[in-house]
């Protein structure tokens, strides 16, 4: 491919992931679903008399929830009474009347218990003629750690390593994250009730499943102990978690403790949960720059998941196939899709599921393919990174044979960070304040 032509198509994969970010601007998407007629405040299809409230309270956990919430404050004014948000380092915004406490992610920290337990304390504060307006996005399981008795901050940190590690679904991930919560899987609308509950959600989650994002803290769960044990089985690491975490998910399996509430449970006849920005939106946004600037394009899904290597392969399979034939559409082409893989960790190099799927691209696209497939994360982190994820080209393979990085030996130690650091490959955008999974954008110019 000619250099000019190949630098341009990397500025406009750049262009079309941001753009697409940009759709999902946490800020924004409050706006666009809740509006304030005087006292009049219309959330979605329905509305809610502020002067039929004697209280007014914000709370909320997540990488978005600091814009979300600044957006609620300038909406509502002088009506909100207080709030307490929790955010991941870094992800604040300017707020008046909204306390923020920033704590750890993807492991949960101390910051991540205290900021769970004024979230929990302020929600069981709110009686039956008050407002609860709950601010939920990606990272919010990680952000809402306080645990049920008996299982310590550091016994929930031993447990998130292991399931991040092992190639569980973050389905899977978070129904053993409920039922190790006190906040989570429907608890905190437990807490509030008979305070009425409206939850606004960024969705970070395949589907966009409520009772998987964040956890759910304000949806009902349908998800069980029987099912926390399953998954253990499945993945063969049950005699690896913590004895206390153990211990009580068999004391749950045994009915010796109380399960989550579930569907049909009266404390949530008073809450309402909304969905404000998705993966979809995302997709859709960058579908229409990808158009403005000359690409054919075609949207995959919103739900791609699986292992990181074969959703990969499928991907570099489409870009063969469209230098060959010419479908699914001719080039120039635009193959987006979205959703969340999953990487089983076997190295111990650095790196996270966008740059592992752009590395996994390499090979397949070296040399004969004029290509370029970025794979980057909405929120702008990637696993424990400050990359969003990184960009692969038809050169990248040898590119790296000229500084000896080894594609083969880089996936086997999951080091894709380092591999693209030192190409200058790696997709750097700082944090986004947003979060609806991950966003790849795969171009074959003309």
């Amino acid at each position: 491919m000619n250099s000019d032509i190949l630098k341009k198509t990397r500025e406009d994969a750049v262009a079309i992931f941001k753009k697409g970010v940009e759709a999902v601007a946490p800020d924004a998407a409050v706006q666009r679903y809740c509006r304030r007629d005087d006292n009049l405040l219309t959330i979605g299809e329905q509305s809610f008399p502020l002067d039929a409230y004697q209280k007014i309270f914000v709370v909320g956990a997540g990488k978005a929830t600091a814009p979300m919430a600044a957006a609620l404050e300038e909406l509502l004014g002088n009506e909100l009474t207080k709030g307490v948000i929790t955010v991941k380092y870094g992800h604040t915004a300017t707020l008046s009347k909204i306390e923020t406490v920033e704590a750890g992610h993807p492991l949960p920290d101390a910051n991540g218990e205290l900021g769970s337990a004024k979230i929990l304390e302020m929600a069981a504060a709110a009686g039956e003629k008050d407002l609860l307006i709950c601010l939920i996005s990606g990272g919010g399981s990680a952000l809402l750690p306080k645990a049920v008795a008996g299982v310590s901050l550091a016994d929930k940190q031993e447990t998130t390593r292991i399931l991040l590690a092992c190639g569980a679904s973050i389905h899977e991930i978070n129904t053993l994250r409920k039922h190790l919560s006190v906040i989570k899987g429907g608890q905190l609308a437990a807490a509030a009730a008979p305070a009425t509950v409206v939850s606004l959600i960024l969705s970070d989650v395949v589907g966009d499943d409520l009772d998987a994002i964040a956890s759910g803290p304000t949806v009902a769960d349908n998800s069980t102990f029987a099912d926390c044990l399953h998954i253990l089985a499945r993945y063969d690491i049950a005699d690896r978690l913590p004895k206390p975490v153990l211990d009580y998910l068999i004391k749950g399996s045994n009915n010796k403790v109380p399960e989550t509430p579930k569907a049909g449970d009266p404390v949530f006849d008073k809450t309402v949960n909304l969905v404000i920005g998705s993966n979809i939106e995302a997709l859709l946004a960058a579908e229409k720059e990808a158009a403005r600037r000359g690409y054919t394009t075609l949207v995959l899904s919103s739900m791609m998941e699986g292992k990181t290597s074969e959703v990969a392969r499928v991907h570099t399979a489409i870009a063969r196939e469209i230098m060959k034939t010419g479908h699914p559409v001719q080039p120039p082409a635009c193959i987006l899709s979205g959703g969340e893989t999953t990487v089983t960790v076997k190295g111990d190099g650095l790196g996270g599921r966008n740059q592992q799927f752009a590395l996994c691209a390499v090979s397949d696209i070296a040399g004969r393919l004029p290509a370029v497939m970025l794979s980057g994360g909405t929120d702008g982190n990637d696993g424990p990174t400050d990359a969003a994820g990184a960009i692969a080209d038809n050169t990248t393979a040898q590119r790296a044979a000229a500084v000896k990085a080894s594609v083969a030996e880089h996936l086997a130690n999951n080091d894709s960070y380092h591999f693209f650091q030192a190409l200058g490959d790696l997709l750097i955008t700082g944090p986004t304040n947003t979060n609806v999974m991950d966003l790849r954008v795969l171009l074959i110019p003309k």
